[in-house]
Formats: structure tokens, sequence, C-alpha cells
């Protein structure tokens, strides 16, 4: 039975002392009270005309606005670091390095008597060392694309197919070799050589810099003409690296025109076709977006051709000799544009085994 005073069927549960109390383990101390987001008011303020027993404590708002204002500090303050590291990062990966201007050389080869001529071009041929040379692109072989140390093989061979088509831009498009817009040739070239190839046109000169005939090959169209579209081509490419970032390509090409003189044409009454040979030496080089980017830094141009007069005007066009002319003076040595070789100083003569015979062979 319970005690007096106890219900009769004991303490009801809940009750203070019956059961256990949910709530006796927690401890309501300073810090509790003082968190608290209500307030009860005091006796004597109740005392006044307040409605309600409690009141909403201000406390919380002022300090969560100012951990706001503190997070957002600390946040610019991160934005703002993250911001000047990355402007001011040490470790950049290196930028590519300017390219020097093109060093070029452009020498005339003198014909040691008068051009051999004939009205039918491919008798030329057959008389002279191109007979067994190959048609336009033909005859510029690729060799095969092995990855070096640090490009792979996709990259060799973009590096050597943007080589062959500047060749075949600069060196065989009939609208080229006739005087027409460079722009074909241009847009192969990296952009940070343009302003050195646009002065190069604007203003050629034969001061190893800016001569058109370093970029390309064209000839005076008030003067000379194609007989033949049809260029006789033969040289050899080789690749290489040229450190970790760039790629060297190195060509040497001979190309053998069949050109007379221009408002005539060949076979024509007593008009005559004669050979034009050019060798050209060219080393590119290539960085990672030159690759990308289907472009090439040209680093070198040599350039012999004949038959030309020995001090006559090169940087913007390439007025050959023409079938019965001669040269007013040859130049000290024979030079084969055919042979390898280093090339002559200034001015060669045209060895007689790089022309077509005086006669049927």
């Amino acid at each position: 039975m319970g005690g007096p005073g106890d219900p009769p069927a004991g303490t009801p549960e809940g009750a203070p002392g019956g059961g256990e109390d949910e709530y006796g383990s927690v401890v309501f101390d300073e810090s509790f009270v003082r968190a608290a987001r209500l307030q009860e008011f005091s006796a004597q303020e109740r005392m006044g005309d307040h409605t309600r027993a409690v009141r909403r404590r201000p406390g919380l708002h002022r300090s969560l606005s100012r951990q706001l204002v503190v997070l957002a500090v600390l946040m610019a303050v991160a934005f703002g670091t993250a911001i000047y590291m990355g402007v001011r990062n040490p470790y950049h990966s290196p930028t590519a390095k300017r390219p020097e201007p093109l060093r070029m050389t452009v020498i005339p080869l003198a014909p040691t008597g008068r051009v051999p001529g004939s009205t039918s071009v491919p008798d030329l041929y057959a008389r002279s060392p191109a007979a067994q040379l190959r048609v336009g692109a033909a005859g510029i072989n690729l060799p095969g694309a092995r990855r070096t140390s640090h490009f792979s093989d996709s990259q060799v061979m973009a590096a050597l197919v943007t080589a062959k088509d500047y060749l075949v831009a600069s060196s065989l498009a009939p609208d080229i070799l006739t005087g027409g817009s460079a722009r074909s040739v241009r847009i192969l070239v990296d952009p940070r050589q343009l302003a050195q190839f646009d002065r190069s046109f604007a203003h050629p000169t034969a001061d190893g810099r800016h001569a058109a005939t370093g970029w390309l090959v064209r000839f005076d169209p008030a003067k000379t003409a194609l007989a033949d579209k049809r260029v006789r081509t033969e040289g050899t490419m080789r690749v290489e690296e040229a450190g970790k970032n760039a790629l060297e390509v190195t060509s040497d090409h001979t190309f053998v025109y069949a050109v007379r003189p221009a408002g005539k044409t060949a076979g024509g009454d007593r008009v005559e076709a004669s050979l034009f040979t050019v060798r050209r030496e060219l080393r590119f080089r290539f960085d990672r977006d030159d690759l990308r980017m289907h472009r090439a830094e040209l680093v070198t141009s040599a350039t012999q051709a004949g038959p030309l007069a020995c001090g006559g005007e090169t940087a913007n066009h390439l007025r050959p000799l023409l079938a019965g002319q001669k040269a007013k003076a040859a130049g000290p040595a024979g030079t084969d544009p055919y042979a390898t070789g280093d090339a002559t100083a200034l001015c060669g003569s045209l060895a007689a085994s790089a022309q077509p015979s005086l006669s049927p062979s």
C-alpha cells in the first residue's frame, strides 16, 4: 500500500517522484541559461503592464551577424590570396620563346653560256637531270614518323606534314609562282613572324631578313610565265628535337620549272621554253602550339637559283635568263643545285651538268 497521502494506486507515472524522470540528468547551468533565446521577465517586471511572461533575447542575432561578417571577410581574403598567387605563381609553365627573325640567303647561279631552250617542254626535261624527278608534291616524300623523347608519333608527323604543306604552297602552287597573293603561305607561318613576313612583301630588300624570295618562289609576271605547271621535284626531310619543347624539321629540295617569256605561248613561232632550277634548304621549328595550330616558325632559308644574272634584283621576284640568253658575267665557280653541299657565298655559275644538253642524247 502507499503511504499516507499517496494515491491508492501509487504515484502516477510522470508525476514528481514517480518512475524515472527523463530530464533528471539534464543540468541547466549558467551557460545554458545565457544561451537561451527566450528569457522570463522578473517578478518586478511582471508587475508592470507586460502581458507576456517571457521576452526574446536579441543577443543571438547580433552574434550571428558578427559571425557572418567575419566569415565574409575571411572568404574575401582567401579569394584575394588565390588570385594573387595565381598571378605571381613562381611555378608557371615556361612561356614559349619568341622566334628569331628568319635568316635567308638567295644566291643567283649564272649560266656559263647561252641558256638551252626548246619548243618542246618534254624534250627539255628528257635532256636534263630533271628527267628522273617526280612531279609536284609527289616528289616531297615524308620520312617515317617516330616518337622522340618528348614528342609522340602523331606530333612528329604533324611537324612533317606542316613542313610539306609549306613547301607545296611556297614552291609548287601556280598562283604563288606567278606573283599572286601569298596568303596561302602566310597562314602557315607562326603569328609571331608575320610582321617580318608582311614587311618582306611590302618592302622587299636583300638584307638577309626581308626578301620575299626567302619565303617562297615567285617569278616576275611581267617577264616570266610558266611553260608547264607540272614542276619536277626531289629532296629529303629529317626531323629532330630542339630541346624538350620544340621539334625541328630540315628540308632540302630541288625544284625544276619550265619557263618562257611572259605574253607568249611555248610552242609558238620561234618561242622556246627553258628550265629554271631552284634548290631550297629550309629549317622549320615547331613548339607545341605550332603543332596544334598547323603552322611553323622558319629559322633559316637558303636558296640557290639559276640561270640568273649575278647582281640582278632577287629580293622581290626571280627573273630567270630565258632560252638563248646569256649572263654578262658568271660567278666564281660552277654550282650544281642537284648536288648536296654548302651554298655559294654571293653568286655562282650554274654548272653545265645541271642544264639540258644542247642536243638530244
